[in-house]
C-alpha cells in the first residue's frame, strides 16, 4: 500500500534533535513515510538515521553529498512515494495529535476523490529550552495536544479568515494577508504530483530556499484548505539558527539568490489568476522587506549594495512588478532617503519583532 503522506527530514549534523523529530512523524499502519536524507553530515547523523530506520516502520534514509537544505528537499522529493508531501526539518517536529487528525481528513479524501492540491495547517514558534520544546512531538503525549501559552510557546500562526476553511476552494475564495502574513514552508502540505507537476528545483548550497517552496509551486496549485490544526512545531531562540537576526545579516546574499529566484518565477500578470497573482506579489514584497531592512540594519557598505541591487533587479527585469510594488506602504518605507529613510524600517522591524515575541 502506497503511504498517505511523505514527510522528507532534511538532515546535516542533526545528530541532537533527529530522534525526536522522527519520533514524532512515526505512525503505525503505513500511512506514513518518513524520508530522512542526510546530507553529508560528519557527525553521527547517518548512523543514527539507519539505526531509526531498523526501528521504526516507515522510515527510509538517504545519503547524499553534502548540497545544503535545498538539495535535501529536492532529494526526498525525488524519493516519495506517499500521495502528499510535507517537509519537516530535523530540529523540529510535527504534533501527534494534530498529524493523527490530519491523516483522518486525507484518508477521507482519499476515499471520496475531493483532495486538494495544497492543504494549509496552523505552525507553532516553540522557543528552544522552553517547556514545549523539551516535550514537543513526543508521541508519548498522544493524548495531550499541543497548546501554545506564553510560557511554553512563543507564537502561533493561523489563517482563519484567508483561506477556505474545512472546505475545498479556490484562490478566488483567498482573502487578504496582512503585511505580516504569508504561508511558510511550514505551513505547508502539497500533493505530491502537484509539486512535481510545478517543476520546482531548489537551489544547492544555499539557505532560505523555503520561501521558493512556498512560492514557485503555488502556480500549479488549483485547489486549496485550511484546517486549524496546530501541526509544525517550529524551534526558534537557538544561537547561530538560520532564522536569528545576525546570521541572517551575514547570510544577506544568499536571501538575494533566493529572492532573484523568486522573480524569476512569478508569472506574468494575466497567465495565472488575479487572486493568486497578488498573492505572490505580496509574499515577494515581504521577501524584499526582509532582505531591506537587514540591510539597513546591518549598515555595511556591502549589504546596503545588496539592497540597492535588488531594487535595480527588479526595475530592470519587472518595471511593472517595480512601480506596483514601489507604490505600496512598505515598498516606499524600504526606499526613503536619508537617515530617516534608514532608520525608519529599523525601528518598524523592532516593533514587529517585539510584538510578535519571534527569534
Amino acid at each position: 500500500m502506497e503511504p498517505l503522506l511523505s514527510v522528507v527530514v532534511p538532515s546535516y549534523n542533526a545528530e541532537a534533535w533527529l530522534e525526536r523529530c522522527v519520533d514524532s512523524l512515526v505512525v503505525d499502519g503505513g500511512e506514513v513515510e518518513v524520508i530522512i536524507v542526510d546530507d553529508g553530515s560528519t557527525d553521527s547523523t547517518l548512523a543514527l538515521a539507519t539505526d531509526l530506520a531498523a526501528r521504526a516502520p516507515g522510515v527510509v534514509v538517504v545519503h547524499q553529498d553534502n548540497k545544503g537544505h535545498g538539495g535535501a528537499v529536492n532529494t526526498g522529493v525525488a524519493h516519495a512515494t506517499g500521495t502528499w508531501l510535507k517537509v519537516c526539518d530535523a530540529d523540529d517536529a510535527l504534533d501527534p495529535v494534530a498529524l493523527r487528525d490530519l491523516l483522518a481528513r486525507l484518508r477521507q479524501w482519499d476515499i471520496d476523490s475531493t483532495a486538494p492540491d495544497l492543504v494549509v495547517t496552523n505552525f507553532v514558534y516553540v522557543r528552544e529550552g522552553s517547556e514545549a520544546w523539551h516535550s514537543m512531538g513526543r508521541r508519548s503525549r498522544l493524548l495531550v495536544p499541543h497548546r501554545p501559552t506564553a510560557r511554553r510557546a512563543a507564537h502561533a500562526v493561523r489563517f482563519h479568515g484567508l483561506i477556505p476553511e474545512d472546505r475545498v476552494g479556490t484562490w478566488d475564495d483567498v482573502g487578504r494577508f496582512r503585511a505580516d502574513q504569508y504561508l511558510m514552508m511550514h505551513a505547508l502540505l502539497y500533493r505530491t504530483e502537484v509539486l512535481r507537476a510545478s517543476g520546482t528545483v531548489l537551489p544547492e548550497h544555499c539557505f532560505y530556499v523555503d520561501s521558493v517552496f512556498a512560492f514557485e509551486p503555488l502556480t500549479a496549485v488549483r485547489s486549496l484548505t485550511y484546517l486549524d490544526l496546530d501541526l509544525y512545531l517550529y524551534t526558534i531562540g537557538r544561537e547561530g539558527q538560520s532564522v536569528a537576526d545576525d546570521v541572517i545579516v551575514r547570510r544577506l546574499d544568499q536571501h538575494d539568490r533566493v529572492n532573484a529566484l523568486m522573480l524569476e518565477a512569478l508569472p506574468q500578470e494575466g497567465e495565472i489568476g488575479s487572486s493568486l497573482y497578488g498573492y505572490l506579489l505580496h509574499y515577494y514584497l515581504i521577501n524584499c522587506v526582509v532582505i531591506s531592512t537587514m540591510a539597513l540594519r546591518s549598515g555595511t557598505e556591502q549589504n546596503l549594495a545588496i539592497k540597492e541591487q535588488l531594487w535595480t533587479r527588479m526595475a530592470e527585469r519587472r518595471p511593472d512588478v517595480h512601480r506596483r510594488l514601489r507604490r505600496t506602504v512598505l515598498g516606499r518605507a524600504m526606499n526613503l532617503r536619508g537617515p530617516l529613510g534608514r532608520r525608519v524600517p529599523v525601528v518598524g522591524y523592532h516593533v514587529a519583532r517585539r510584538a510578535l515575541n519571534l527569534n
